[in-house]
């Protein structure tokens, strides 16, 4: 009843509060749309690289084409020429899809020794890439998004073993239950009403070589980041993004001829002829570097552990809504270990902050 009699007693004091209130109010219901937006065409523009990506690899012959690799480094071209544009204007529309200005994007001033310590980066970012497109040329959309959501069991042996960094026995337990649904979307029934394995093993082989380097990424990105003075001189992440790009094609150029050069040939005469290959070459470079900063744009306004949802829920947005457009419908083993797989990874991402044991941990580790 007190607490009633406050605002009755000083009612001049209430009305200043809410005058200073809304500006305040405004600026978070902006906010909140602009992060909706960003989640919405980085969602977006995943799902129609996906779908421009394995377009054009089925124009080049698909896995027996000889030409995934040739498709993964000119997409990285695309990335460079695009970021490359992004420092010549000096600035980045990608806000423009939040309903944002565009920002300021000057060329990083980096020296050498900068560009040698973002090579360990690079090489891990490009080997991703090229594996991961590699992966869904090979087999199906779908499959090859289920075995690239295993990247944590990769991860989590990678930062142990090389990088000391064990994650949590909780995390630990939720790795079964991933390779689990990985297993289950492997199988078919067959004639004698029992089940055989069905999988591409190129693409399971790319996508595990694709997680692999993933996982080295992930950490690699963070001692980057540490390095004294390379986050300054980078001048922003949009900047570090557009490096990344540019030295990875560099890197990825010798790597194309050494296994596909002989093809080299075949892919011009492709992109020359056909109208179709080019438009979703290009268009699947330029969502890819699109959708990328988008995801880091969200990470930028939330956190890693509600990009981890994000990323998980994306993972099945693209898995049914790329198997629609491409009219290559899901056996119900592919349904359940997706979900499985999908659904543990979630629960990876969230399991340290929802397990009391852990949090109790860490709170003994600080004291």
């Amino acid at each position: 009843h007190a607490a009633h009699q406050v605002p009755a007693e000083r009612p001049s004091a209430r009305a200043p509060s809410s005058a200073a209130q809304q500006p305040g109010q405004k600026e978070f219901v902006n906010m909140d749309v602009s992060l909706l937006l960003f989640y919405l065409f980085w969602f977006v523009g995943n799902y129609y690289y996906n779908v421009w990506n394995k377009l054009a690899c089925n124009e080049t012959g698909g896995k027996d084409g000889g030409l995934a690799v040739t498709v993964s480094v000119m997409q990285l071209a695309v990335c460079a020429v695009y970021a490359i544009l992004l420092w010549i204007f000096g600035y980045n529309p990608v806000s423009l899809f939040g309903l944002q200005a565009p920002t300021k994007q000057p060329r990083p001033n980096i020296s050498i020794s900068d560009v040698l310590s973002m090579m360990a980066l690079v090489v891990c970012y490009t080997g991703a890439h090229c594996a991961g497109v590699v992966t869904l040329n090979a087999g199906s959309v779908a499959f090859g998004q289920i075995v690239k959501a295993a990247e944590p069991v990769f991860s989590a042996v990678v930062n142990t073993v090389v990088y000391s960094k064990s994650p949590s026995l909780a995390k630990w337990l939720c790795l079964p239950l991933i390779v689990g649904g990985v297993a289950i979307s492997t199988l078919k029934p067959n004639y004698t009403g029992g089940y055989s394995i069905e999988m591409d093993q190129t693409a399971l082989l790319a996508g595990s070589v694709c997680n692999l380097f993933a996982a080295f990424k992930g950490s690699e990105n963070k001692k980057m980041i540490e390095t004294p003075g390379l986050k300054d001189r980078l001048g922003s992440v949009g900047n570090q993004f557009g490096m990344t790009n540019v030295l990875a094609l560099l890197v990825s150029i010798p790597l194309m001829l050494l296994m596909e050069g002989a093809n080299w040939p075949k892919f011009v005469e492709l992109f020359k002829s056909s109208p179709t290959f080019r438009f979703n070459l290009i268009m699947s470079g330029i969502a890819f570097y699109v959708y990328n900063e988008l995801a880091t744009m969200t990470i930028k306004q939330t956190g890693a552990v509600t990009a981890s949802v994000a990323n998980t829920a994306k993972r099945a947005f693209i898995i049914v809504g790329v198997a629609l457009a491409l009219g290559k419908e899901l056996r119900y083993e592919e349904k359940v270990g997706a979900t499985v797989a999908i659904g543990a990874v979630m629960l990876y991402s969230l399991v340290d902050h929802i397990n009391p044991f852990g949090k109790k941990e860490a709170h003994a580790k600080k004291l």
